[in-house]
Order: C-alpha cells, then structure tokens, then sequence
C-alpha cells in the first residue's frame, strides 16, 4: 500500500486537523480514512490556501459528491450573475464547483469565488491560457508550455483545491479522436486545444512529457488533480473505442505516478454512454485506474435530449454510483444548447442529488436507507414537517404545498387520500 499521507505533508495536516469532524459526518471510522486516503481510492479536497474552507471526501463508501459548473463565456459574461449561480449551487446542496470561465478578468472572478465559497472550488487552467492566447489573436497551436505550467502554479497559489488537467491524451489518442470515424470527434474543450496543439506541432502533450513538474505544484500545494477524460464520447455510439480507451490506459498510468509522488489523484469518466453500456464502462475504468476516485459528467444515456440532459445525465449517474462512480459532476437543462442560468443550476445540482441518493439507495447504504426510512414514518403520518425534513429539497415541498398548507391530505387526493381513508376505518 501506498502511504500518500507520508509523503504529503500538506495533505497530512489536512486530515489531522478535520479527520474527527469527517469521520462523523460521513459515519466511516478514522481508520477506513486514512487508508483509503493512502491507497488512493479516496481523495480529500483542500487547499490551505482556500480560506474558511470546509474540506471534503469523495470516494466510496464516503457519501457520493455532487459538483456544479459554473462560469462565464465570450457570449453570456457576468461577473454579478455567476457569483449568484454560486451561491444558488451551495444552497441547492452542491458539494463543490468549478469556476470555468473563459471571458472577462479570470483572476479576479476566481479570486472572487474562493473569497465567497467554504465549498472546494475546481478550474481548468488551460481555459485561461486558451483565453489569454485566443484575445491576443494568436493559434492555440502557439502556446508555450511555460504559459500552462505558469497559470496552473499561479493558480494553486490562490487557493484553487482541484484541477482539471488533460494529461492522458496523448499525440497518437489527439489523431485517433480526430478521425472522422468518430461520430463526434473531440468533444472535450481542454481536450480539443491540445490536440490542436500536439496535431499542429507534431508534439507529445506536455502535461504527460513534463508530468513531475505538474506533480510538484500539486504536492505543495495539496491540489488534488483531476485527470480530464479529453476523449470521452460525445455521442452514446464512440464510448468504448480505442481512443476513449487509450487515454484511460494513460491515465492508469500516469495515477499511479501521482500516488507514488504523494499527490492525490482523481480520473474524470464518460460523458455520453448508452444506458446498456454504463456499468461497463464504470468498471472496466474503475478496475484500470486502481480504484481511484472517479468523477463523471452524466453519463448521458440519451444523445437528443436537449433541453432535458440533467434527466438523461441523472438516469446515468444513478446506475453509474452503483457500478462505482464517486463524484457526480451536474447536467443542467441548459447543456448542449446555452450558459446556465441560476434556475437551471438549481436544477442540475439537484438531478444529480437525486441521482446520487438513488444510487446510494440501490447501494444500501445506511444513510440513505435511513432518509428513506424517515420519509416513509412521516408519509404514512401525514406529517408534512417530517416529510420535509427527509426531503432532498425541503425548499420545494414548501412551495408546492404553500397553497394548501394548512390541509392534513395533499391536494392531489384530498378526502380521497389513501392513507387517512385506512386510518380512519373502524376496524371491529
């Protein structure tokens, strides 16, 4: 087994510091922790420099994590808007989020969101490169590297706790993911400037060429780095295909690495997965990258579903928690289609709420039964404040009920209710 904890200082004082408060909230033992922390199949997010964080555990059996993406973009910019859809993300329940902007001052937008939020805070450093690069009217195949390494190290100074950084596509996954075979092509943005990048240049990917340079910010820093998943399917017919599957193999690679260095590591997962293939594809990665956290966008069972891709990304989620997945990172009605407004981060956050619990349900677990359970006492009550306190949004049973607050049934049945009907039979 690896010992991570002995060679990051960092992530040691972390965890001596808030282990007894995530022991308790998560209902796992001090020592199921900490060894799950040194076999790198549990990650704790926190960077010192984050302050008034309250750090957090994502990998099973901790409870199943829900991210919210969040940011601006060259054709919807507001600074004031995006600091709301934070906000409206944390009160939704979201676990985490990532600032993923790419129009207006990044800098001060990110400092902006670390200063507001005690919730880990992701990014993907490339997007600022790219947006510094693409508004001084240059190619993205003119990046120097330094540029990369610069921001992300600039980046971990301010207190950014995880990153996404594409280091598993490699030169021969950028051609392989480019051909026209692939019904989608490179879906991926960081994904695709690299393999802008490598294709033009003719050069490895120097986030693999250069990976104990990244690995060093990481360890000072504590950053939990996020291995983006470049090649993912865009459409449900390119997951499982050599590209996709190529760049897991280096990201198994590349994990163990990271473990052996002391920095912790995450593998971001598919993207769009037919409902058949889900379970597959969860543990076929699960299996190649040792276990280690894995973090997923969706999957997406159904490709034409605009509109309704924070259901179709929840169907997914849901089986994707009980074949291993961790982290569910949100869909929002919005997707394929235009930036998220706050009602729309509202009800992303909760899909994947509702699709981690599901998953957490099917799974067993004790927490979840327990939700159930307490909903159930209260149902069979009638006991709306009950119901309300199990409720994965007390806020919504609120407003749907405030018209007839003061009645005993629900308005659906009225005197018809089903449950008053028996209770108040006279049994002889």
């Amino acid at each position: 087994m690896s010992d991570i904890l002995a060679r990051n200082a960092v992530l040691k004082a972390l965890c001596d510091a808030h282990l007894d408060e995530l022991a308790e909230r998560e209902g796992l033992s001090k020592d199921l922790i900490i060894a799950a922390l040194n076999k790198g199949n549990m990650v704790l997010l926190g960077n010192p420099a984050h302050k008034n964080l309250k750090p957090i555990l994502v990998g099973q059996p901790a409870s199943i994590k829900v991210n919210a993406n969040i940011g601006t973009s060259p054709l919807c910019s507001n600074d004031d808007l995006e600091r709301e859809k934070l906000l409206v993300a944390e009160q939704a329940g979201a676990d985490t989020v990532m600032d993923l902007s790419i129009a207006g001052d990044l800098d001060t937008i990110r400092v902006h969101m670390l200063e507001a939020s005690s919730i880990p805070l992701g990014t993907v450093p490339l997007y600022a490169v790219g947006q510094h690069i693409l508004d001084s009217g240059r190619e993205i195949s003119s990046m120097d590297p330094e540029e990369l390494f610069g921001e992300i190290s600039k980046q971990a100074e301010q207190g950014v706790d995880f990153m996404t950084v594409h280091c598993g596509i490699s030169y021969e996954g950028a051609r392989m993911g480019a051909e026209k075979s692939r019904a989608m092509g490179i879906v991926s943005r960081g994904g695709s400037m690299l393999a802008r990048w490598m294709l033009e240049n003719k050069r490895e990917n120097p986030l693999i060429e250069h990976f104990d340079r990244l690995l060093e910010i990481a360890l000072k820093h504590n950053i939990t780095l996020s291995l983006g998943d470049a090649l993912r399917p865009g459409a449900g017919c390119d997951a499982g295909d050599c590209a996709q599957f190529e760049e897991v193999l280096n990201l198994s690679r590349l994990q163990q690495r990271a473990l052996e260095y002391g920095v912790q590591c995450m593998i971001e997962g598919p993207g769009h997965v037919s409902l058949a293939a889900v379970r597959t594809q969860i543990e076929a990665i699960k299996t190649l990258t040792h276990g280690a956290p894995l973090y997923v966008l969706g999957p997406l069972v159904v490709d034409s579903s605009p509109g309704y891709d924070h259901i179709a990304g929840a169907i997914g989620g849901a089986i994707g928690v009980t074949a291993g997945v961790d982290f569910l990172c949100y869909l929002t009605p919005a997707e394929h289609l235009t930036l998220p407004d706050k009602d729309d981060v509202r009800a992303g956050v909760m899909a994947s709420r509702v699709a981690a619990h599901a998953g957490e349900v099917a799974l067993g677990t004790p927490r979840a039964l327990a939700r159930e359970a307490a909903m159930n006492t209260a149902r069979r009550n009638l006991d709306w404040e009950g119901m309300k306190a199990a409720a994965l949004d007390p806020e919504m049973v609120t407003k749907r009920r405030m018209a007839h607050h003061d009645e005993k049934v629900c308005a659906m049945c009225g005197k018809f209710c089903a449950v008053k009907m028996v209770q108040d039979a006279k049994i002889i």
